[in-house]
């Protein structure tokens, strides 16, 4: 119960961040281009910052383990929420990338961080890193219908993915960050929460408040991608949560984040209803006040 707490006031507190973003766009003191840039900044240094933060540890042979454990049942856990949503959404691209990818990391890292320490964060690097990847090139594929994603090339230089392999040398080497580095990536790391939700908050200003609630279609999303995926993903952490069970607790945090923002990315950049996904990302976030702690709390009364 301790930590179904300890998310839902940091939910509260990033929703407070929302709220700046959105006044901050409403007074146009920040404009669409100004959080673009924000979310370059996010993608391209906070979230790789965060990902190496949680590397920069001693290796054990225990955390050897728990790295190989938490990369294989985080593929698991995006492979059956990719396979559930192309089954109900197959000829909906948006929704199918919507319910298919949640905002684990913009949102799932510092719930996790919060709720769990700064050193769970190393149980859903991979996952994270994985969902990355895989939004660059199945996920490309299914909103433009062409079947086509990113190249290799593109996808190697995705920074998530370089930031996964270098938190692996740093690690598997220990190689010393020398600690003017090592401070700069914790102070970097914290901005997470606060560009993460601003970032949404300039979202969701730019639809009308009433419109996030009227269509129907977005409650099928929000209800497949905050309650059936992770009530889905619980099914086989089941069968490992005896022996990892802060690695499961991890990735069920991460599997049941709302929608993710990305989805309004690539369908701005594919000139898809941008509108609509951007409706989606904003509903789905606001369902989760509810959902995300119900759903820890669920999953850790199954496996007491």
């Amino acid at each position: 119960m301790e930590m179904v707490l300890i998310i839902s006031r940091q939910i509260l507190v990033m929703f407070i961040y929302m709220f700046i973003g959105y006044i901050l766009f409403r007074r146009k003191l920040i404009t669409l281009e100004g959080s673009r840039s924000l979310a370059n900044l996010l993608l391209y240094v906070i979230l790789p910052c965060a990902i190496l933060k949680s590397f920069n540890m001693p290796r054990s042979l225990e955390k050897t383990e728990v790295l190989l454990v938490s990369f294989v049942l985080g593929l698991i856990a995006l492979v059956l929420a990719m396979a559930v949503s192309a089954l109900i959404f197959r000829r909906e691209p948006l929704n199918n990338f919507g319910a298919a990818f949640s905002n684990a990391g913009f949102m799932g890292i510092p719930l996790i961080e919060a709720a769990m320490g700064t050193e769970a964060v190393f149980y859903c690097a991979s996952m994270i890193a994985l969902l990355n990847v895989l939004q660059w090139t199945y996920g490309q594929a299914v909103i433009s219908g062409k079947g086509q994603g990113h190249t290799c090339r593109n996808i190697v230089k995705n920074p998530l993915l370089i930031s996964l392999l270098a938190g692996f040398v740093i690690y598997f080497l220990q190689i010393p960050v020398p600690s003017v580095v090592s401070s700069s990536i914790n102070s970097i790391s914290m901005m997470n929460a606060p560009a993460a939700m601003i970032i949404l908050g300039v979202y969701l200003a730019q639809v009308r408040f009433s419109d996030i609630f009227t269509d129907v279609k977005l409650y099928l999303v929000s209800g497949v991608r905050l309650l059936l995926i992770p009530i889905l993903t619980v099914i086989p952490l089941s069968l490992f949560y005896h022996r990892y069970h802060d690695i499961c607790l991890a990735l069920v945090i991460a599997a049941s984040a709302p929608v993710g923002a990305n989805v309004a990315v690539y369908a701005q950049k594919l000139e898809k209803n941008y509108t609509y996904a951007v409706k989606m990302v904003c509903l789905s976030t606001i369902i989760s006040i509810v959902t995300l702690p119900v759903l820890v709390l669920a999953a850790e009364q199954i496996w007491k």
